[in-house]
């Protein structure tokens, strides 16, 4: 009996060094306090059927996090993405705005707005957007940011839920962004704009 009593030690730290091998890269528990209000708050959300638990809704707010680069948040209400500042803006705004531009314009301004975005993306993330097949990054990006949901098939790029309702602004936001050039194709939602092969030069 007493010959065994030496060897504990040992065969403890065994066993803690295979409980440490397996745990190594799995999930780890996390304890997170709460405050009473942010309790309620969570406990709302999930009783109203908006969210389905507290670690879905923990790993949705981490994917927005990412993906809008939250973490160059400055201060409340200014965050950077990148080399742009990005701001929450009603859409009622933008059409006000939209509602005193010519609408033989609605293509150029968009073209440009593209543009800035192209480079923005392009410096901040070092996707070059007109590569097609980084086409679905940027659309995520768009996505999460609020511009609507965009998807490709064949030759067609598809709009569901534009927060602009004028299909040539978004030909010409497209335009700009992707580097290519397309015709408008169903002028409400799901906006549809078809992608023209380029002209060979000689």
């Amino acid at each position: 009996m007493l010959k065994d009593i030496p060897s504990m030690p040992d065969d403890r730290e065994k066993k803690l060094e295979e409980i440490m091998k397996k745990n190594d890269g799995s999930a780890r528990r996390t304890t997170i306090i709460l405050e009473k209000e942010e309790r309620e708050f969570i406990d709302s959300l999930i009783k109203e059927g908006k969210e389905p638990g507290i670690k879905p809704l923990i790993s949705k707010m981490l994917d927005v996090y990412r993906s809008m680069m939250i973490y160059d948040w400055r201060f409340p209400g200014e965050y950077y993405c990148g080399i742009s500042r990005v701001a929450f803006v009603n859409v009622e705004l933008i059409n006000i705005f939209i509602q005193h531009v010519a609408k033989e314009e609605y293509r150029a301004i968009g073209r440009e707005m593209g543009e800035a975005l192209r480079v923005s993306i392009e410096a901040t993330l070092g996707i070059q957007t007109a590569e097609r097949e980084k086409w679905q990054d940027v659309f995520k990006r768009l996505r999460v940011q609020g511009f609507g949901d965009f998807y490709t098939k064949d030759k067609y790029i598809l709009l569901r839920t534009p927060f602009i309702s004028e299909p040539e602004i978004w030909a010409g936001f497209l335009e700009g962004l992707l580097d290519t050039n397309l015709d408008v194709k169903a002028s409400s939602p799901p906006l549809v704009f078809q992608i023209k092969e380029k002209a060979e030069t000689h």
